[in-house]
């Protein structure tokens, strides 16, 4: 490169969890620029409503006494997740948690509380079905940010239904938030919006810089320790989707519009190796009147049933393992797009859905879109909805069976913790039975895709032959996700993010 526009330590490609590697650089005394493609600071983060980590025997937890060992979550970890992404990165993930945390609390301005969050994996061996494993950002006051709190992204009501920002920040913008507060300690930040990366400057095999391109101006800066790409996934591309055969469409997903895969490809033009790039955080997903799937769970009654009128899948399972059924079905032609949640009126006409994430609107807007019907009778619902009257009744009919009995014998609706999470620890088995009945629109949403740049252990990006790239790293969902095809606990998608942005800033600190 024969021109640089300008010079810093470290530059960071994303504001979500890579806002915890920003951070962390800053507070080891480096210089930092971090970009967002976007106008606002968070990326998916921001989106989740609980801001979770899965992070084994933290701080947080030791505290409140919880009584697990490192060694039964890694046994649980590599129960679920098994030899489909390395050992050591495994191991890396779990053990690494509890010290980002105290390295974290340790600032004023950063604070966690226990949230207890069953794992999804409730048979696997040593599984925390207490759901102590997990913990949440505290919620903070958007005035203790001052006109910065503007300049995050979410909540979802606001994004899609433009609702005013409420007066604090919870979930994954209190977190984003948080390490915000945090930087603006150190002089040596510089925060950029509408800024992205779109590709890397390469000098003898090592990645020396990165050119940014804002308001169509490209400006090229020099590191002098290394770039993270920690800029989200690339479910928002529908050209990169079907290139790498993720199922579902861009529109569907609960990513930002600024997550199209730039950094993606940048590190591969770098030579990093990929994996896992069909590979996504899956949902199911209620389809709202705009014509989107999203992302929804805590389902107090109904069942799904397929375009046959038949139940074909344990609809209390966790979102990602429900999402996978739904797609396994998908690509066996038994389930079509869309398929239908069947509820009677014990709770009225809106469908039994207690945390659909994007709020839901007026029930005739859904009504006027076709997503939603009413009917006297089972047999005049499966007309409106074009599904076999008989077929219909006869699903509705074992259900309830069942449900009396309190036990699904066909899908194992209740055999596990997280099934039984929102119901106090009761049968989640709810009788259809009080007319009319109603039936709801469904799709399948994502919460990012999870394929991305292979790394090793502190987020150094791989190339083919296995070798670390000199001054490249990756963290969240730019990297190859540490659990593989799964989903082992609510956390691990913001927990990897934050973790590998953490350990990739200490690792340039320390050369």
């Amino acid at each position: 490169m024969e021109y640089w526009d300008e010079e810093v330590d470290v530059l960071v490609a994303g504001s979500g969890g890579g806002v915890a590697g920003a951070y962390t650089a800053a507070r080891e005394g480096l210089t930092v620029t971090l970009v967002e493609a976007t106008d606002k600071f968070g990326g998916t983060t921001s989106y989740s409503g609980g801001g979770g980590m899965w992070f084994p025997c933290n701080p947080v937890l030791r505290r409140a006494g919880v009584d697990d060992t490192l060694e039964d979550a890694l046994t649980y970890y590599r129960a679920v997740v098994g030899d489909r992404t390395p050992a050591e990165l495994q191991e890396a993930y779990v053990r690494g948690g509890s010290g980002a945390i105290e390295y974290f609390e340790s600032d004023e301005s950063i604070s966690f509380q226990m949230f207890p969050w069953p794992d999804y994996f409730g048979k696997a061996p040593k599984a925390r079905l207490d759901g102590k494993r997990h913990i949440i950002p505290t919620p903070l006051r958007a005035s203790e940010l001052g006109e910065l709190s503007e300049s995050i992204r979410g909540p979802l009501a606001t994004d899609r239904h433009g609702d005013p920002q409420p007066d604090y920040l919870i979930g994954g913008r209190a977190l984003v938030g948080r390490f915000l507060l945090a930087m603006a300690k150190y002089p040596g930040v510089s925060l950029r919006l509408h800024t992205a990366l779109v590709e890397l400057v390469v000098e003898g095999g090592a990645v020396v810089g990165a050119i940014v391109e804002r308001d169509g101006n490209r400006v090229a800066i020099r590191t002098r320790k290394g770039v993270l790409l920690a800029a989200g996934g690339f479910e928002g591309n529908d050209e990169l989707r079907q290139r790498y055969g993720v199922p579902g469409v861009a529109r569907d997903t609960m990513g930002p519009w600024g997550n199209v895969g730039k950094a993606h490809e940048a590190g591969i033009a770098a030579g990093a190796d990929t994996d896992l790039m069909d590979q996504a955080w899956w949902s199911p997903g209620l389809i709202h009147p705009d014509g989107r799937a999203a992302f929804a769970l805590w389902f107090t009654g109904g069942i799904f049933v397929n375009q046959a009128g038949v139940r074909f899948v344990n609809e209390s399972a966790p979102y990602d393992r429900l999402g996978r059924d739904i797609i396994d079905r998908m690509n066996d032609g038994s389930v079509r797009l869309p398929f239908w949640m069947i509820y009677d009126d014990t709770e009225g006409a809106a469908p039994p859905i207690k945390a659909s994430n994007v709020p839901m609107v007026e029930t005739e807007k859904y009504v006027e879109a076709g997503l939603w019907h009413t009917a006297d009778t089972l047999e005049e619902l499966a007309a409106k909805i074009g599904v076999p009257a008989d077929a219909l009744t006869a699903s509705v009919a074992r259900f309830n069976e069942q449900a009396v009995a309190g036990v699904d014998a066909d899908f194992g609706r209740g055999d596990e913790a997280y099934d039984r999470a929102f119901s106090n620890g009761e049968s989640p088995l709810a009788p259809i039975v009080k007319g009319p009945f109603h039936a709801a629109a469904f799709g399948i949403s994502d919460l990012g895709t999870k394929g991305g740049l292979r790394t090793d252990t502190v987020g150094r990006v791989l190339n083919e032959a296995g070798d670390t790239i000199p001054g490249l790293y990756a963290a969240g969902n730019t990297m190859a996700a540490p659990s593989g095809t799964t989903y082992p606990g609510g956390g691990n998608p913001i927990g990897a993010s934050v973790l590998f942005s953490h350990l990739a800033a200490l690792d340039m600190a320390a050369r």
